[in-house]
């Protein structure tokens, strides 16, 4: 297993997920984020089943740095509960690896 992490966090759309992902790749928060727009996303919120379109980011970063990741989104988001799912990154190219940590240092 590595220090590494894939986050997952679902947006309303595209503007507020670009301009989510341009702070914090600035603050070195992270080292990429995908946006992946057209997601559409059923569930059950407050007993009500919902649908919406929503953009998928999908973060690229270090273990170190998930607990201000994740206050810096909170800050930002405007859902009331919002989706943060982390994945550990076990294996991948190395080179790539290294540039993520240099990335958020």
């Amino acid at each position: 297993m590595t220090e590494y992490r894939i986050v997952f966090v679902t947006f309303p759309d595209h503007t507020i997920a670009h301009g989510i992902a341009r702070t914090i790749v600035s603050e070195k928060l992270c080292a990429c984020a995908n946006l992946i727009d057209g997601l559409k996303s059923v569930y059950t919120w407050k007993d009500k089943l919902e649908e919406s379109s929503e953009t998928l980011m999908i973060i690229k970063t270090h273990e170190s740095k998930l607990p201000e990741l994740e206050n810096r989104i909170r800050a930002m988001h405007p859902y009331e509960v919002f989706e943060f799912v982390v994945m550990p990154v076990i294996y991948g190219n190395a080179s790539y690896l290294t540039w993520v940590s240099e990335s958020v240092k």
